[in-house]
């Protein structure tokens, strides 16, 4: 491996609608690489409609890819934690079920504890009134969504589920995160 290729590091992130949080981590500098999936469910290479049932077990993720000299994994999540209801079990405004669970998959012991440790302290902030409800579990049985998805928003601004419902996430992200937004 050559010394000028950058480390990066992988962590899965379930925040609702993968194509939510997908437009966010797009525009956060330090992200490489975002891929809409779905992980830690029963069936192996699910498809959307199947994941849409619930009955799947699967929760709709984002896989970011990041420079951890550029964003750590904290400041990750503390974006994680500000665009998304980290607080509703299996739901995200009006969308509901298993699917839409706020989770953070990670890969090693050093993510889990980070991401529990970020927990913690919201928890200890009283930064909402109601307990944090995140899944903090080992990724498994991850897979790719179909090609449809990947990069729904920047494709389909206009689509009204993205006018309505990504486009004010985004823009929560941008006024308050502006110095992390990719330039």
């Amino acid at each position: 491996m050559s010394s000028s290729s950058p480390t990066t590091e992988t962590i899965v992130l379930g925040g609702g609608c993968f194509w939510c949080t997908e437009a966010v981590f797009d525009r956060v500098q330090g992200v490489l690489d975002v891929e809409s999936g779905y992980s830690n469910g029963q069936a192996v290479n699910p498809t959307y409609e199947q994941v849409c049932t619930g009955r799947t077990g699967h929760a709709e993720v984002v896989k970011l890819e990041f420079d951890p000299a550029q964003i750590s994994l904290r400041d990750i999540l503390e974006i994680f934690f500000v665009v998304h209801d980290p607080t509703t079990l299996n739901r995200q405004g009006n969308d509901v079920g298993t699917q839409y669970r706020s989770g953070i998959y990670y890969i090693d012991d050093a993510q889990k504890q980070v991401a529990q440790d970020v927990i913690r302290e919201i928890e200890a902030s009283k930064t909402y009134s109601s307990p944090v409800v995140t899944e903090v579990a080992p990724l498994a049985n991850y897979s790719t969504a179909e090609a449809y998805h990947q990069d729904y928003f920047l494709n389909h601004p206009n689509q009204g589920y993205c006018a309505f419902v990504v486009g004010p996430k985004v823009e929560k992200f941008q006024k308050t995160f502006a110095s992390r937004v990719k330039a």
